[in-house]
């Protein structure tokens, strides 16, 4: 079963779009990459609250991944993206689109 198959199945929720393996192709070509796909994804996404959403648990996935395997470089990377895009959500979502956002990652 491969890391992402297990989140799935640990967390049931079912991926509405390619966020995880865009970044999984981005992590081989360093941090820039990566950089690069969370402002490609966010500026293209951040008005749809469910693939903003989907984007920020990707995100914070991606954090606790390369925690596990000691990669704290790109770690910290994620974690500074995740905030960002965390505290976009935070800021500029309301009422219903605020519910499905805290419901589905909590």
């Amino acid at each position: 079963m491969t890391y992402l198959e297990n989140l799935l199945e640990q967390s049931g929720y079912q991926m509405k779009t390619t966020f995880w393996q865009d970044f999984s192709i981005a992590e081989k070509f360093g941090l820039e990459a990566i950089r690069d796909t969370f402002q490609r994804a966010f500026n293209e996404w951040k008005t749809n609250v469910e693939y903003l959403t989907e984007l920020i648990l990707v995100l914070n996935w991606k954090i606790w991944y390369w925690y596990e395997v000691q990669n704290f470089e790109v770690s910290k990377l994620y974690n500074e993206l995740w905030e960002n895009a965390d505290s976009y959500a935070m800021d500029n979502l309301k009422d219903e689109d605020l519910r499905y956002f805290l419901h589905t990652v909590d």
